[in-house]
């Protein structure tokens, strides 16, 4: 298990069962840049990758 894994567990246990919007979800990646300026790359990369998962190009 990789250390990220305990965070994915943690927040589909609290929040699993919420629907959300990718507007929520966009303002919520922009605040926490906002407040950790160091992290701005790996989100940036995470919202790209989610936001192109249905290219058919991108194969991963």
């Amino acid at each position: 298990m990789y250390f990220t894994d305990r965070g994915i567990e943690e927040l589909e246990k609290r929040r699993g069962e919420e629907e959300i919007t990718f507007e929520w979800l966009a303002e919520q990646l922009r605040t926490f840049v906002d407040l950790n300026p160091d992290f701005e790359v790996p989100v940036e990369r995470l919202a790209t990758w989610l936001a192109r998962l249905d290219d058919e190009d991108d194969d991963v």
